[in-house]
């Protein structure tokens, strides 16, 4: 059986100018992770915010009291060096870093922003180094990036290496309000036929009209921006996402 659904909006669609209150209230709706997308205008061209922003709305939403559980922040970060900000991102609250393969095979070893090093990282290199600093680790990849980059990573018998999640992207990471990719579904019904207790994640585009597609594909975390923070009943829109993706597993 493929693991519970988790629904987790993403903030990028909240109001900016009351970010805290929009995090706790959609926790309060039902949600049970919050997706803090985190741009750096050069692995996408798009900014949004780092550190200090996440310690901020960390006040207004509890910790997580299990792995996985409910408030837990889904860091999805959109950046072209990810190993030097796992420390900072740790400290702000971050509970799930999860970095893009594409950035992680062309980035540096550097622990700390200021460093520089001709070091290169690697994926499980940076799984590990992510669960060293006590988060857990997951892994995206863009609608261009085959599906099957990820086989060594997920099969590597040091579980230490092995990602709590994979992270399908089934719009182009940078902006959101994009329309759903559904030509990105097949990598998630591979992944979950090839790993059925794996947590799957979904976003871009996900909402009441294309959920049915994602959950039919085995995807059971559910990334929705504007379909939630745009709804007049968010609370209905949370739970109408969970139904979709609890009634297929």
């Amino acid at each position: 059986m493929a693991p519970q659904a988790i629904i987790a909006p993403s903030i990028l669609s909240a109001d900016f100018g009351a970010l805290g209150a929009a995090c706790s209230d959609t926790i309060n709706h039902g949600a049970d992770w919050l997706h803090v997308d985190i741009m750096d205008g050069h692995f996408v061209p798009n900014i949004t915010f780092g550190a200090p922003v996440v310690t901020k709305i960390r006040s207004h939403v509890e910790r997580p009291r299990t792995s996985l559980g409910k408030g837990t922040f889904d860091c999805h970060m959109m950046i072209a060096e990810p190993k030097k900000w796992v420390k900072d991102f740790q400290k702000a609250g971050c509970d799930m870093y999860c970095f893009h393969y594409e950035a992680a095979i062309d980035s540096t070893a550097a622990e700390n922003p200021a460093d520089e090093t001709e070091k290169k990282t690697n994926p499980k290199e940076l799984i590990q180094y992510i669960h060293d600093h006590d988060m857990l680790a997951g892994i995206a990849i863009k609608p261009e990036t085959s599906v099957d980059v990820l086989w060594d990573i997920l099969r590597n018998p040091t579980k230490s290496e092995r990602p709590d999640m994979v992270l399908v992207m089934t719009v182009h990471p940078g902006f959101g309000g994009q329309k759903f990719m559904a030509s990105e579904l097949p990598k998630v019904s591979v992944l979950r036929q090839r790993y059925p207790e794996l947590n799957i994640e979904v976003d871009g585009g996900l909402s009441e009209g294309t959920i049915d597609q994602a959950a039919d594909a085995g995807a059971n975390v559910i990334v929705a921006g504007s379909a939630v923070f745009g709804a007049k009943d968010p609370r209905d829109v949370i739970s109408k996402l969970r139904e979709a993706v609890e009634k297929r597993r």
